[in-house]
């Protein structure tokens, strides 16, 4: 059992009872376990001793399946972690669940690749003593509508993929808490809850974290709120703070999108990045923009990072009026980053299908244009032997 991963699942499902085990059972490196019941019948009695993780099938409408979950959770304790698979789901349901620090909740039906995707992820010991801060890459409008969201969603894309020996994980933060438009953008369920986490933002921890990322299917982390479109407000900097320090001691790179407005927190978001981008439009009032955000951020930050302009949905033709890149490097001079190529119907239907542009068109010029823009460090080599989301995976894949 030393070298095995114990997956205990406790389900009344026999549907979900035989897609789990046809999941998991097909593994010699996986000891796995199927309890039949419910929890409120069998979970006071569930054996957690040889468990890597636990699955719990619950029915969330009852009263006491929800209170029979909370007494094992208080019997688990940090360990193994608990994932929950429900029937249905709503906001209370999330709330009572995160209260309850579950390692993470699912709905049914669950894609079998989702629930190993979920188990590996949760079963992973934080390895305190060699984390590493991550790469920082902020992105910043000079004007609305500038696409920052879409350059943010195919920077971090990139990062994803950047490894040498494979994915760096990679953290795509969206800051825009009242208009924010990541999650759209990926046809991702936004998981932040800004109201459990505002009053004590020390509650924030990995465990806590987990339960509020959502993932994409290309394994791309998200970190996204429910717009509030009608509920300006400016969150505490500390909540914000802690959220950050958490996330960039957990992932290799993370990728910050910005909102325009200037909160208090903002300057700290700035000063703890590695790479700053400033994202402008093709136009005169754009560019004018772009260089009084430049010439304030200095002015602010001091020595902090060094901002830098991209022009995005550049287009030049042959003897058309308007501006030209000569031009947009003369008004911007060394604050000048690159200009990212117009294509229009190509992000609309990314944006529209939530996918990366690279699935719409493979090599396409924005995603070109942005390698040579992103240079990052190389990834630290993986850890030998044979990970637990490996294993997990190997169980899948036959």
């Amino acid at each position: 059992m030393a070298n095995k991963t114990g997956v205990v699942v406790l389900t009344a499902d026999l549907a979900f009872e035989e897609a789990v085990r046809t999941t998991f059972g097909a593994s010699a490196q996986i000891d796995l376990s199927v309890v039949s019941g419910t929890v409120a019948v069998s979970g006071d009695k569930l054996s957690t001793e040889n468990a890597t993780v636990i699955v719990i099938d619950l029915d969330a409408g009852s009263e006491d399946e929800m209170q029979a979950l909370d007494r094992l959770m208080l019997r688990v304790g940090a360990w193994p972690p608990v994932v929950v698979v429900t029937q249905s789901f709503d906001a209370d349901v999330a709330r009572w669940l995160v209260q309850m620090r579950v390692a993470d909740f699912l709905v049914k039906p669950v894609p079998p690749v989702e629930l190993v995707r979920t188990c590996a992820r949760v079963a992973r010991p934080v390895q305190t003593d060699t984390a590493t801060e991550a790469q920082i890459y902020t992105f910043l409008p000079a004007v609305g509508g500038a696409g920052v969201t879409t350059l943010a969603i195919q920077t971090a894309l990139l990062l994803l993929n950047s490894g040498q020996r494979g994915r760096s994980t990679t953290c795509l933060v969206d800051l825009n808490f009242q208009h924010g438009a990541c999650a759209d953008y990926l046809d991702l369920e936004p998981r932040l809850d800004l109201k459990e986490i505002e009053p004590r933002p020390e509650r924030l921890d990995r465990q806590l974290l987990e339960i509020m990322l959502s993932h994409h299917a290309s394994g791309l982390a998200v970190i996204a709120a429910p717009n509030r479109p009608a509920e300006m407000r400016s969150f505490d900097p500390d909540m914000v703070t802690r959220l950050l320090d958490l996330v960039s001691s957990n992932f290799d790179y993370v990728v910050i999108d910005m909102p325009r407005t200037w909160f208090s927190w903002t300057d700290s978001v700035l000063l703890g990045s590695n790479k700053l981008f400033i994202v402008s439009e093709m136009t005169v009032p754009g560019l004018r923009h772009a260089k009084g955000l430049v010439a304030a951020i200095r002015e602010r930050l001091g020595a902090g990072p060094q901002p830098q302009v991209i022009v995005n949905r550049f287009e030049q033709r042959m003897f058309a009026p308007g501006l030209k890149r000569h031009d947009i490097e003369q008004a911007l001079g060394d604050d000048f980053a690159a200009c990212i190529p117009n294509h229009y119907r190509l992000v609309r239907e990314a944006i529209d299908r939530g996918v990366p542009l690279d699935e719409v068109k493979q090599g396409n010029p924005i995603t070109n244009q942005l390698k040579k823009l992103v240079t990052p460090q190389i990834a630290k080599s993986a850890a030998s032997g044979t990970s637990l989301v490996k294993k997990l995976s190997l169980a899948w894949a036959k």
